[in-house]
């Protein structure tokens, strides 16, 4: 392995040792996120080294998928998903399964000893660093088209206007809130900024909170911060910017009517889920990966809507969230093509439909998207937000975890005294340094 190599590595895992929280992406016991995996800091990758896969005899009919479904219910979905391809193309399909936050630790550790798996499934914030090292295949040179994905899923799985990575389905965050509580209250949903404030403050009782998110100093907290910088006009680009600054500045304005709790610069999403439960909050910024456990308790009636805006007619714009397939270059265009067969069957309509409603997350592709908005009317909200969400990496690829590690320190001094616009400025000479 080379010094490059090596010293690439270890800035690597310095940003993963730091990393806490839950993936906005992933189900909610899967404790290790896969969030946006950080990949600023590794943005040169091994650009001085071979990204192939082909030191090692390979069996040829059996094709290796790295994945991060640790979870017994998800590697069984996976399983199901890679058995029913592999009856279709004849070929054996095996997916290896490893901790979300390894999941391009162990990629690179593949790349450096030549044996890396045909397929690698990628939270879609990595992916654009190991694009970026040339270690993927151009996803449309293989066959995939995409033709029925929204130009913003398209981008998620994209870098510099090249698609290496295929979602199968995606998820964003939306407004969830406590029908019953809102009911007694006499209160609707709120859908601008000044609603927000203003149902959040009534619904403040004793020991129960008009609202719950995730300011905490880990990426759950910047994938919850996104819908109401993107809604403002804010962008990643200019930190410090005033539409930013008035983004921020709305949250500290909630933390001082008391309608948050002090605690939420430490909560991760899982935490803010609790929470709602508990019901120690009306409301919540939350996503479908809470689901499956808000259903657990029979008498909690919940509902959804889109993220408040700051006005009325205003878009509201959250985040992508998910993983992407992708086609490691190995340099085996024999195999490539074929893993792009396996990537196509397993990111198809029918399988995409069958993943969603499996794991409550939303189709990539419109059409299998339609059909689950039949199939769960009450989550039907959530499609509209994915439909006008976008990609955290596409304004500044591969530079996303400095970013994001910057934004980071800003809630933790602004939501604690600090004013908005110094821990801004602040961060965004951070971000731009890239340190």
């Amino acid at each position: 392995m080379s010094k490059r190599f090596n010293a690439i590595r270890l800035r690597f895992t310095s940003w993963t040792v730091g990393r806490q929280g839950r993936d906005p992406a992933a189900p909610r016991r899967r404790r290790s996120r896969r969030a946006v995996a950080p990949l600023a800091t590794v943005s040169v990758l091994v650009a001085g080294t071979a990204l192939t896969g082909c030191g090692q005899q390979r069996d040829g009919d059996v094709y290796t998928v790295l994945n991060s479904s640790t979870d017994d219910s998800y590697h069984r979905w996976d399983a199901q998903a890679m058995a029913r391809c592999s009856k279709q193309l004849g070929v054996t399909i095996e997916q290896q399964s490893v901790p979300a936050a390894q999941v391009m630790t162990k990629a690179l550790r593949m790349a450096s000893s030549k044996s890396l798996p045909d397929i690698v499934q990628f939270d879609a914030s990595e992916m654009p660093t190991f694009a970026e090292a040339g270690g993927l295949v151009d996803l449309r040179t293989l066959g995939l088209g995409t033709d029925d994905i929204p130009q913003g899923i398209v981008n998620f799985g994209s870098y510099k206007g090249t698609y290496y990575g295929a979602a199968r389905s995606v998820n964003t965050l939306a407004l969830f809130y406590n029908k019953d509580i809102l009911a007694q209250a006499g209160l609707k949903v709120p859908a601008t900024w000044d609603e927000l404030r203003e149902t959040a403050r009534k619904l403040t009782h004793g020991k129960r909170y008009g609202l719950a998110l995730s300011a905490g100093g880990a990426e759950d907290g910047v994938f919850q911060f996104t819908p109401f910088m993107w809604s403002n006009g804010g962008d990643e680009r200019q930190l410090d910017g005033p539409r930013v600054v008035e983004a921020l500045d709305f949250w500290k304005s909630l933390l001082k009517d008391g309608s948050l709790s002090k605690s939420t610069v430490s909560w991760t999403q899982a935490d803010v889920n609790d929470q709602f439960m508990a019901g120690n909050a009306a409301m919540m910024i939350n996503g479908p990966w809470q689901v499956e456990t808000l259903n657990t308790k029979k008498s909690l009636h919940w509902g959804i809507a889109r993220i408040p805006v700051p006005k009325t007619g205003d878009k509201s714009v959250g985040p992508l969230g998910g993983a992407v397939l992708t086609v490691p270059n190995t340099g085996d265009r024999a195999r490539e093509k074929t893993a792009g067969r396996i990537v196509a069957c397993l990111a198809g309509q029918k399988e995409q439909l069958t993943y969603a409603l499996n794991s409550w997350m939303v189709p990539a592709d419109e059409k299998a998207a339609a059909v689950w908005r039949e199939r769960v009317p009450e989550l039907d909200a959530l499609a509209d937000q994915v439909a006008a969400a976008r990609s955290r990496t596409a304004e500044v690829g591969a530079g996303w975890s400095s970013v994001s590690l910057a934004l980071q320190s800003a809630f933790q001094s602004a939501l604690t005294g600090e004013s908005s616009k110094a821990a801004l400025t602040r961060a965004q000479q951070r971000a731009t340094s890239g340190n």
